[in-house]
């Protein structure tokens, strides 16, 4: 099983929420360290998958999320892997060793994320 979070505002196609278990939902005011001003909150979805959709999931999510601005990207950690999804690219990481996220924490700052947001590290898992 898969966990992680997706932000119903970085999603152009909301619709790619109906194929995982949504498990919580939390509104949050945005702020100036959001870096979104163009919205005034964010929902975000604490999400399930199944081991065996994940790879079609993170596929369809990739394709849904909304890129008039490119500051977005979702990630699910699983037992020992984690899904980073930015609107350009997906990453498979090993999550057990930190030295695998450098490549995808330079491509979120390059994208504009602040680097406060993808500050991923080894073996977090949200479980």
């Amino acid at each position: 099983m898969y966990r992680g979070e997706i932000i119903e505002e970085s999603l152009r196609d909301r619709s790619v929420l109906d194929s995982v278990r949504i498990i919580s939902a939390e509104i949050e005011a945005v702020t100036s360290e959001h870096r979104t001003p163009w919205l005034q909150q964010w929902t975000i979805d604490t999400v399930e998958i199944e081991d065996g959709a994940i790879k079609a999931f993170v596929r369809k999510l990739q394709k849904a999320i909304e890129t008039e601005h490119s500051s977005w990207f979702a990630d699910f950690k699983g037992a020992q892997d984690h899904y980073i999804v930015f609107p350009g690219k997906i990453f498979f990481i090993d999550h057990r060793r930190n030295d695998t996220y450098t490549e995808a924490v330079a491509y979120g700052v390059a994208l504009g994320i602040p680097k406060h947001q993808i500050g991923f590290t080894m073996n977090k898992s949200k479980e």
